[in-house]
C-alpha cells in the first residue's frame, strides 16, 4: 500500500501492469523485427492483406478480440493441448502469462509499424554495398539496419509498452479480474468507480494520464527531431 494525499493505494495492480507490458515489449521486439523486416522488403500483392490483419487491433473492439483468444485460450481446446505437448501445464485464461500472449495480440501494430518504416527508410544501396564486400545478412542487419533504426526500436517499444499499460477490454476478457493475479491498472480503476472509491480512482487516473501525455512527448518528440515515421 502506498498512502497519497490522504488516501491509500494498492499498488499490486501497478506492478502487475508494469510487468506485463515489460514482458509483452520484449517479447514483440524480438518477434516484430523479423516480421517487420520481411514486410518491408516484401513485393507481393499480399502485403496489402498482411498489412490490415497486423493493423486490426486498432480498429477492432478490444472485447471483440479478448473474446475470440478468450475463446482459443480455452483449457480444453487444440492450443492447450498443443502447448501440454511442450510441456507447458499451466493455463492461458486468468493468468498472468495469458495477460502477456493476449497483449502481444493486441499490441502487434505498435510494434510492426514503427520498425517496418524504419527499415523501408534504409537506403537499399548501403546493404548492396555491404553485401559487394561480402558481408552476410546478418551481418548487415546488425551492423547497417540496427544501427539505422534505433530511433524505430524506441518508438516501437515506447509505444508498445504504453499501449499495454492502457489495456482493458482484452485484458478483462483473457485475464478476468483477479485480485492479485490479473487486476491491472485499467480494472482497478474500474473497479475504484463502481465502488464509488473516488479518491483512489482519481490518483490511479492522474497517474495514467501523466504517464500518457509523457509518452506522447516522448513519441512526437522523436518523430520531430529524428523523422521516426509513426502508424
Amino acid at each position: 500500500m502506498l498512502e497519497l494525499f490522504g488516501t491509500e493505494i494498492n499498488l499490486g495492480p501497478i506492478w502487475l501492469t508494469l510487468e506485463v507490458a515489460s514482458m509483452t515489449t520484449v517479447v514483440l521486439i524480438v518477434l516484430g523485427t523479423p516480421l517487420a523486416w520481411w514486410m518491408a522488403k516484401m513485393r507481393s500483392s499480399n502485403k496489402v492483406l498482411l498489412e490490415a490483419l497486423i493493423a486490426l487491433p486498432l480498429v477492432l473492439p478490444p472485447t471483440v478480440l479478448g473474446f475470440y483468444l478468450l475463446i482459443i485460450f480455452n483449457p480444453t481446446g487444440q492450443v492447450a493441448e498443443v502447448l501440454r505437448w511442450f510441456g507447458f501445464e499451466g493455463q492461458l485464461t486468468f493468468s498472468k502469462t495469458g495477460l502477456v500472449v493476449a497483449s502481444v495480440f493486441y499490441s502487434l501494430p505498435f510494434a510492426v509499424q514503427p520498425l517496418m518504416h524504419a527499415f523501408e527508410a534504409i537506403p537499399q544501396k548501403l546493404l548492396d554495398a555491404a553485401a559487394t564486400m561480402r558481408a552476410s545478412v546478418l551481418d548487415r542487419f546488425f551492423t547497417i539496419v540496427v544501427p539505422l533504426s534505433q530511433r524505430g526500436f524506441l518508438v516501437a517499444a515506447t509505444l508498445t509498452f504504453a499501449h499495454t499499460v492502457g489495456e482493458f477490454g482484452v485484458v478483462l476478457m483473457v485475464g478476468g479480474n483477479i485480485p492479485g493475479e490479473t487486476r491491472m491498472v485499467s480494472l482497478a480503476i474500474f473497479d475504484h468507480v463502481e465502488s464509488m472509491e473516488y479518491d483512489q480512482a482519481h490518483i490511479l487516473s492522474a497517474m495514467m494520464l501523466i504517464f500518457s501525455l509523457t509518452v506522447l512527448m516522448l513519441v512526437y518528440g522523436l518523430n520531430r527531431r529524428f523523422g521516426v515515421k509513426i502508424g
